[in-house]
């Protein structure tokens, strides 16, 4: 059984990589392909060389993407396969002989490994790609403050919860998966309730909009959707990108909607409503609420699998580890588990667009079709987003419809 496990991982680890980068060299070779020809329906917006720079920027990410899977994947084969994790977990049971000390430090040291593995592609990505197309706006002291913020949070807030999770694998008895899952999940409510007011102010600034002429606009548009927020904020995010975003955060009276100060620049008001009509779209259609009770019963399926092989041997064995644990359980599941679920991620993927679409729809309602669709051709102009993706790279990852076909199903909205 050993054995067969090994070598079902082993293929599935090797199917998952050919795929990826089969997917990755398509994506390449067919934006190249149309490099030099906008599209038609983008033609009196984008110029030929915004659409070449877009193209070079959209390769150039797609390549490190590629590099990226294949240092994913030596990594993991050597964590398993190469004794990497066995190492480290002798050390840690040496450094600390008590049980859940030595199982949160494993899941801390291959937390750090991993960390300082993916570092080198992190920093080529901002200060590399991002720089070279004129999107970075980070500094190096910038950047090192925003890491160490994330691991101090990440350590006060995920050493103690890993903690509390090994110790109830340890104490639950049988049913310790159901117990992990409803600690799991609460503490994924809490997070996401905690985000807007606690944890996002340490990285970004939030004030109030000040447009009193785009705030009637928005508290008209939000009366209409029957909308209710806790306020309307503007986000530095051109401190670190000149990439434009909005979005909307948090549950009952916490919701608040935050656009960055780069999409406020660069669209006008009648484009901006649209947008975060859009934003209220995912919320009317209930696509967030949808989206945390798929992520709660696939968590639940997943930790009730784990649970069925907690004391298996080859579980361990046939993924290079001689010294079973919670802890090694945990690594080792959700170190293997990509590699069987990667070829399902097309199902999330149309999941994705089908609720773009419907959110499309919502802001077609509540706003003119052609301010989303004009809002659309310039963010996708100003963030440099591919117009000619691969179909097939598309269909796989693309959590939003392209741009050709998005923007032809908003002119099919209008009134």
């Amino acid at each position: 059984m050993t054995e067969a496990f090994s070598l079902l991982f082993a293929a599935a680890l090797t199917l998952t990589l050919c795929l990826k980068l089969w997917l990755g060299w398509r994506h390449i070779r067919h934006i190249a392909r149309h490099r030099d020809r906008v599209p038609a329906d983008f033609q009196d917006s984008i110029t030929a060389e915004q659409h070449r720079h877009a193209a070079d920027y959209t390769i150039a990410k797609t390549r490190l993407g590629l590099l990226g899977a294949w240092v994913d994947t030596a990594l993991i084969a050597a964590l398993t396969f190469g004794g990497g994790l066995q190492w480290l977990a002798e050390r840690c049971m040496q450094w600390f002989p008590q049980p859940l000390l030595s199982g949160v430090a494993l899941i801390a040291a291959v937390t750090v490994v991993s960390g300082l593995v993916s570092l080198p592609l992190a920093l080529y990505g901002t200060f590399g790609i991002e720089s070279r197309f004129g999107f970075n706006k980070m500094t190096a002291g910038l950047y090192l403050v925003d890491q160490l913020k994330g691991i101090a949070l990440g350590a006060a807030i995920g050493l103690p919860l890993i903690a509390l999770i090994l110790w109830l694998m340890d104490v639950s008895g049988p049913l310790w998966w159901l117990w992990v899952w409803l600690v799991w999940s609460a503490f994924q409510l809490l997070m996401v309730a905690l985000f807007p007011t606690l944890i996002a102010p340490l990285f970004n600034k939030f004030q109030p909009l000040e447009d009193e002429a785009l705030k009637t606009r928005i508290e008209a548009l939000l009366q209409r959707a029957g909308f209710q927020s806790q306020g309307v904020f503007v986000m530095d995010g051109s401190r670190r990108s000149n990439h434009g975003n909005a979005y909307f955060t948090g549950f009952g009276a916490a919701k608040r909607i935050v656009f960055f100060d780069t999409l406020l620049s660069q669209l006008n008001h009648a484009e901006i409503e649209a947008v975060l009509a859009h934003e209220l779209g995912h919320f009317k259609r209930r696509h967030i609420a949808k989206r945390i009770a798929t992520v709660f019963v696939l968590s639940l399926a997943l930790l009730w699998l784990l649970g069925q092989l907690l004391h298996a041997p080859w579980f361990y064995a046939g993924l290079g580890v001689s010294a079973p644990s919670t802890a090694m359980a945990l690594i080792l599941f959700f170190t293997a588990t990509p590699a069987f679920t990667f070829p399902l991620t097309p199902l999330s993927s149309r999941l994705s667009r089908v609720h773009e679409y419907e959110a499309d729809d919502f802001a077609s309602e509540q706003t003119r079709a052609d301010d989303l669709v004009s809002a659309l051709v310039k963010l996708y102009r100003d963030n440099a987003s591919t117009l000619t993706p691969d179909p097939i790279h598309s269909t796989f990852y693309d959590s939003h419809p392209p741009a050709a076909l998005r923007i032809q199903h908003l002119k099919g909205n209008r009134a």
